[in-house]
């Protein structure tokens, strides 16, 4: 069993920068695929990036590429997303969630609105 809550959103302006955490508890928490996702009013929840449980290899869907970088300490049991250039269609709930390719446990997500 593992839990999961996001904090670090907020009103922030296009071009500017959040840092999302994710911190879990649980003793297998270093075992998954950790990954953030979002999801926009209307819209499905899309996946942003995963970062795997050993070597820490990471992917990216193309809207954060070159933009957003996932991070994991293990340690710590908190996976991070930093986002920078933030624009306002990044305006989204953000989720992270355990387990790759199906997600085992979500976390209650933290509002990230980019303002123009």
């Amino acid at each position: 069993q593992v839990q999961l809550v996001e904090s670090g959103g907020g009103l922030v302006q296009a071009g500017g920068s959040l840092r999302l955490s994710c911190a879990a508890s649980g003793r297998t928490f270093s075992s998954y695929t950790m990954g953030w996702f979002r999801q926009a009013p209307g819209k499905e929840r899309e996946f942003v990036a995963r970062i795997s449980w050993i070597g820490g290899s990471t992917y990216y869907a193309d809207s954060a590429k070159g933009r957003f970088t996932i991070s994991r300490d293990n340690a710590k049991n908190t996976v991070y997303l930093q986002m920078n250039s933030l624009k306002p269609e990044d305006t989204a709930g953000y989720y992270c969630g355990a387990g790759w390719p199906r997600t085992h446990y979500w976390g209650q997500g933290t509002q990230v609105t980019v303002s123009s």
